[in-house]
Parts: C-alpha cells; structure tokens; sequence
C-alpha cells in the first residue's frame, strides 16, 4: 500500500528562487492547501533567512503554490501531537514567517484560501497583492482556539478596531475587494495573477535604494508597533531617536550621494546598498 503522505512530501515544504533583485518564496504543500507542519516552517524560515544574507536581494515575494495561499496549520499535525513549529527556530514563529523580522520588506501574493495562518502570514507582511478570487479571515473562534499567530495582535494595527473585531469575533470571511476597501489589501489582482503582480510591485520598491528602503521600514514598524518581537533590538525607544539614527546612517551612505547626482545628470542611479 503506497503512503501517501510520503509521496506528497518528496519535494521541500518552501521554494526558494531569486529574479534580479527579487526573492521568491513558495509555500509548497499544495495537496495539503499549503498548511503549516514542522517542515514548511522550517523551509520558509531559512528562505527568509537566505534572502535576508543574499546582498543582491532587495524585495521578497511570499506565495503558495497550487490553489491556495496557506490554509493555515496543519490541524492533522496537532490532533497527532505534534509541533508545527521549526524546531531549530521556534522564535521565528508560525510558517517559520510571522515573528521573523528581516529588513527587506515582505509582499504576500495571496492566491486563492488563506484562512487563518493564511491571513495571517499576509498580515505579516508589508504588503498585500490578493487575487480577486481569494479568501482573507479569522476563524479561530469558529473552532475554540484563537488567532495567536499575529491575528489578534497584528489585525487592529492595520485596520480600524471594529472591523478587525468584526473579523475576529464572527470568524467569517473577507471577500478581497472588501479587505482592500479595509486597508489589508494594497492591489487587488485578476484570478490568477497575484505573483505576477507582486512581481510587478516589488520592481518598484526593488528600483529604490536599499538602505533607504529597508531603514524606512525599520522605522515605520518600530512606530507602529512598540515593543513588537518583530524587531527587539529596536523595540521600546523613543520613535524619533530611532528616526534620527536611520537618517543619520542613510544620508552618510553612498547611495544618498548617488541619487542626487543622478537626479542631476538626468540618469538612473546606480545603488551599492551602502
């Protein structure tokens, strides 16, 4: 009798490629809509990790693979009593993603269900591209648990309390064209086309300076989330120390001469990240 579990897990839990200055992350159980077991933490984890050390690397792309974005957790895994988490890495949270910071920002393109985890690993992100046909919500509380992966923590930091409460307390599902008019969406794609999208907007950030781009981050999150884990070394400082730091190491970078020169030359600028 063949298993079939073990037919399905051949092939690692996360992809990891790289398109120029792109980085793209699959999640990569499709038969299993994409839920989160110990080894796609583990997988995405280090291709967070990879993308974070790779210099060439300015802008990184989550997705699923298949038809779903991310089911949320395997439920299969822990009614056998088993950790979903990464075991070498537990502090780098739910899908390996959502307690782990990297400088660079995060795009999620959500395609099809993301229930849950799903949205949840959205939510961690910095940006959302979500196809037309995709599914955003927190149904926890539909089956006694709760939304602990950055649900009930992240939700009402980026959109008004009563929707996230909404949201939260029925459990029920968002269609994307009403997330977006809440704020958890940044670009509604056609069915289909959320990496592509994706690829599209992170082009525009990856055109950008990288020091500037991934200190820009740096602050906005540290303002909006003081004392967040995202980033302890940060966290809990006063927001405009923190500005004033990262003003002061990017207008003393190379780059920050680079682009008004190239304003004045009238020609593209040429980033070292330094």
């Amino acid at each position: 009798m063949t298993d079939t579990k073990t037919t399905v897990e051949t092939e690692p839990a996360a992809l990891y490629e790289r398109a120029g200055h792109i980085a793209v992350i699959r999640l990569n159980r499709p038969a299993s809509l994409n839920a989160v077991n110990a080894a796609l933490s583990t997988a995405a984890g280090e291709a967070l990790e990879r993308a974070a050390a790779d210099l060439e690397v300015r802008v990184v792309v989550v997705t699923g693979n298949g038809r779903a974005f991310c089911a949320g957790a395997d439920l299969k895994e822990l009614a056998a009593g088993r950790s979903i988490a990464a075991p070498e890495h537990p502090e780098w949270g739910f899908a390996g993603i959502v307690r782990h910071w990297i400088d660079k920002p995060l795009i999620a393109a959500v395609n099809g269900f993301a229930m849950g985890g799903g949205t949840e690993i959205a939510l961690a992100c910095d940006l959302v591209v979500a196809a037309e046909d995709a599914r955003l919500g927190l149904p926890e509380v539909k089956r006694g648990l709760v939304a602990a992966a950055g649900g009930v923590v992240r939700l009402q930091r980026q959109i008004p309390l009563k929707r996230a409460l909404q949201m939260a307390l029925t459990g029920d599902a968002v269609d994307v064209q009403e997330a977006a008019e809440w704020g958890l969406v940044n670009v509604v794609a056609r069915p289909g086309a959320a990496l592509e999208e994706a690829m599209v907007l992170a082009e525009r950030v990856a055109a950008n300076a990288p020091l500037s781009v991934q200190y820009t981050k740096r602050v906005m999150h540290q303002v909006a989330e003081s004392g967040s884990a995202w980033d302890p070394e940060w966290s809990r400082r006063e927001p405009w120390a923190v500005n004033d730091e990262a003003a002061a190491l990017v207008f003393g970078s190379r780059d920050a001469v680079e682009g008004p020169i190239a304003f004045a030359e009238k020609r593209a600028p040429v980033w070292e990240g330094r």
